[in-house]
């Protein structure tokens, strides 16, 4: 399989090797290295195929960069590890490798929502997480591997703990979530290829329709939710999907524009920090991430 994460050899320690080294110390050695072939066997006992991978594994790869797959160390979520398994899936493309590309794409588009399953408050999550995923490689492919594993892994350093947040949440916390992460998905997946409105209004207008959508739906979910800050945030909001709409049945380029900086500056997330402290949710707005304009 293809992760795009840390590099895993398929080369582990060996336990052999470590304990008949204990022959050829010293007495006063024999203490550590006992430890260390403890330690060795550990890490060997904890080693499981890429394919066998589970939602909520809490792993650490061997190895760097992008690349090949193969095996994993299994640890306790309680110690620190650099990556947890939080969705799956399967790709139904036919007989054929579709190609490298199109299961990237297969991927970037369906584990966010698997992980938001698992993990539903992005904000919750810990500083350096980012979200990346094993996919089969074509000669996996031609041996029936589907799946794609959906992982949150730390770009640098380790970090303990499970991510699966979804069971604790409150019916309200839940709801206002679904809802948030909702506009989260309307607003990048319809993401248009042109940089500038005029290039391409249809695909800008296809975005603001999507966003609106997701924005009267959350705004609905929030009416249900009581709290003076989270009724304040529902008539920002109600505001904002107004302005969207304007965006989507927007006749010409300027008429978007217009109507675009108004509705974009609606779902700024700090606008949502005193509802979310009210709902007892995550309120530290992710520097430079793209999910924080969830509203």
């Amino acid at each position: 399989m293809t992760i795009r994460a840390p590099y895993r050899s398929v080369r582990g320690i060996s336990v052999a090797v470590a304990l008949i080294a204990i022959g050829a110390v010293g007495c006063s050695d024999v203490s550590d290295a006992v430890d260390s072939a403890k330690d060795g066997a550990k890490k060997v006992a904890r080693q499981r195929s890429v394919f066998s991978l589970d939602i909520g594994d809490c792993y650490n790869p061997t190895g760097k960069a992008e690349g090949m797959a193969y095996t994993v160390e299994i640890v306790p979520c309680k110690e620190a590890h650099e990556g947890q398994v939080v969705g799956e899936f399967a790709i139904d493309k036919g007989a054929e490798y579709p190609g490298d590309d199109a299961i990237s794409t297969i991927a970037d588009t369906r584990c966010p929502v698997e992980a938001q399953k698992y993990a539903p408050d992005t904000w919750a999550l810990q500083k350096g997480v980012a979200l990346f995923y094993y996919t089969p490689t074509k000669e996996s492919w031609v041996t029936g591997d589907r799946a794609v594993s959906c992982t949150y892994t730390a770009e640098e350093g380790r970090f303990s703990g499970s991510l699966d947040t979804a069971k604790s949440l409150k019916p309200e916390q839940t709801t206002y979530l679904t809802g948030s992460n909702a506009v989260y998905e309307a607003l990048w997946a319809n993401q248009p290829e042109e940089e500038m409105v005029e290039d391409d209004l249809a695909a800008y207008k296809k975005q603001a329709k999507a966003v609106t959508a997701a924005l009267d739906g959350h705004v609905k979910g929030l009416d249900g939710i009581e709290g003076a800050e989270v009724g304040k945030l529902r008539a920002a909001l109600a505001k904002a999907a107004g302005n969207w709409k304007k965006a989507a049945n927007a006749g010409d380029a300027d008429t978007f524009y217009i109507a675009y900086d108004s509705a974009f500056t609606g779902i700024d997330p700090n606008k949502s920090v005193a509802a979310r402290k009210e709902l007892g949710l995550a309120t530290t707005v992710p520097a430079d991430e793209a999910e924080v304009w969830a509203g």
